[in-house]
């Protein structure tokens, strides 16, 4: 088991509960991290009832969180569906192992896809993994056969794993071109594995993590759309080479498996805007590829928080995803402020959440206009004393009000984005919440998030939780 592992988490969870709860964000340390159960939950159903209405499989990424108890969200703890789930890290596999576990005693059949192409040091903790979980417990991802040896190890050790062969969708950061003679020598040598009974191919796996830079309505669905096209491709040649073969094509990033659950899919569209184009698209290669018998997976890791580049993708319209669904928020303390230091003579300020706090990402200005368009680190959500201009309906392309203008490790500073006599007033002590830009990397700076409840009227700053996350690798 992971130095971090899952046995610490209980005692340290109550150490965190006897010290937060009841406790306001007001009076918390910055920075913090927080997460509104109300909107997590939302979030994780929308995603689970889509899925089973379209009659897709649905495997969650939890590499965003980790965390136990956002995982039970994401999965459906009450439902009896099968659980698939990805991680980014071996530790997460490991310190998600006792929920599966639990989940195995309530008859719930469970997978767990590494999604990080098979490297040999992993085998060992994979291989344990494997042996406790059971058979079928254990997916990897394979884009060279020379990560073949890796898998008849765990094999040999343990049980023969699936396989996922992971395809390059045109982001350039892992997998093989589908149409080229590497993907087809790794079909050939996989498929020759699976004959030898050391692995399963089980399907074809693709990211579109371009669809990140989206920022027009309907670009994310048409990426759904070409990452399904994709993968058909592949499919159809390894059924050329072992006819009949079962596969699942998997597809996925937050911006295009969160097209799903738009109204028009749902059977629900009526006065929702919609781009026939697009749906069409992707509803004739879901019928198409369901009728050939794939199964079609989405996987997606940031949805249930969401953060300001998700908002900046306009995945869904600002009808259906506003800067209200965002769960995240980073709860950082004015240290300083600076007169007429900023643009046009406005004022800066110091905060105390910086890199290490935000992240290191500001969303991409793609405006034809440079400088027109949100290309921050965080904005200030309207909160507390710090009564900051609410999202309009341009909401992030277009917003006034404090940003972080510019990061470096533990110092944030705030830039006033408007006029100077609009200024909204800052003072040193001041608490403020920011929307981070990607909470994935946001989340990473913490040991733990602190969870407040939105239904909680009149109390909506207090926290009820905590929940610790998994550090490590």
């Amino acid at each position: 088991m992971a130095l971090n592992s899952a046995s610490a988490i209980p005692n340290l969870k109550e150490q965190l509960r006897a010290r937060f709860v009841g406790q306001t964000l007001h009076n918390v340390p910055t920075p913090s991290a927080v997460l509104d159960l109300a909107k997590l939950e939302i979030n994780c159903e929308q995603m689970l009832d889509a899925t089973e209405r379209l009659g897709l499989l649905w495997r969650a990424h939890i590499k965003t969180h980790k965390t136990t108890e956002l995982t039970r969200l994401q999965v459906g703890h009450e439902r009896t569906t099968p659980i698939s789930l990805m991680t980014s890290t071996v530790l997460e596999a490991e310190n998600v192992f006792p929920l599966l576990k639990e989940y195995q005693s309530k008859g719930r059949v469970v997978n767990v896809l590494l999604a990080f192409p098979l490297f040999p040091s992993a085998v060992p903790r994979l291989t344990s993994f494997s042996s406790r979980l059971g058979a079928g417990s254990l997916s990897v991802m394979l884009d060279n056969p020379a990560q073949l040896d890796s898998v008849a190890a765990i094999s040999k050790a343990s049980h023969p794993p699936l396989v996922f062969l992971k395809i390059d969708a045109a982001y350039g950061r892992a997998g093989v071109v589908s149409g080229s003679s590497a993907c087809a020598e790794l079909i050939d040598a996989v498929l020759n594995a699976e004959r030898a009974g050391t692995c399963v191919l089980h399907g074809v796996y693709c990211h579109a993590g371009q669809s990140y830079g989206a920022r027009e309505n309907w670009e994310a669905m048409r990426l759904l759309a070409a990452e399904f096209s994709e993968l058909r491709a592949v499919a159809r040649l390894v059924r050329e080479k072992s006819p009949g073969h079962k596969l699942v094509l998997s597809v996925g990033a937050t911006p295009t498996a969160t097209t799903i659950q738009h109204p028009v899919f749902l059977g629900a569209g009526k006065g929702v805007e919609a781009d026939s184009a697009s749906t069409g698209e992707v509803e004739a290669i879901f019928g198409e590829l369901q009728g050939a018998g794939f199964g079609l997976e989405v996987h997606a890791g940031v949805y249930p928080t969401l953060d300001l580049q998700q908002l900046a993708t306009h995945a869904r319209d600002s009808t259906l995803m506003t800067s209200d669904d965002i769960a995240i928020s980073i709860v950082a303390e004015v240290a300083s402020i600076y007169p007429g230091r900023g643009a046009n003579g406005t004022t800066e300020a110091l905060v105390t959440a910086g890199t290490l706090a935000l992240g290191r990402e500001p969303v991409t200005d793609k405006g034809a206009v440079p400088g027109m368009d949100y290309a921050g680190w965080g904005v200030l959500m309207p909160w507390g004393k710090v009564n900051t201009p609410a999202p309009g309906p341009d909401f992030p392309r277009i917003h006034g009000g404090w940003q972080v203008g510019k990061t470096s490790q533990e110092h944030g500073i705030l830039a006033w984005r408007g006029k100077k006599e609009d200024e909204v007033p800052l003072q040193i002590g001041d608490k403020v919440r920011i929307w981070p830009n990607h909470s994935c990397i946001a989340g990473a700076g913490f040991d733990w998030y602190l969870i407040v409840d939105s239904r909680n009227k009149g109390r909506e700053d207090d926290v009820v939780d905590v929940w610790p996350r998994w550090r490590g690798w």
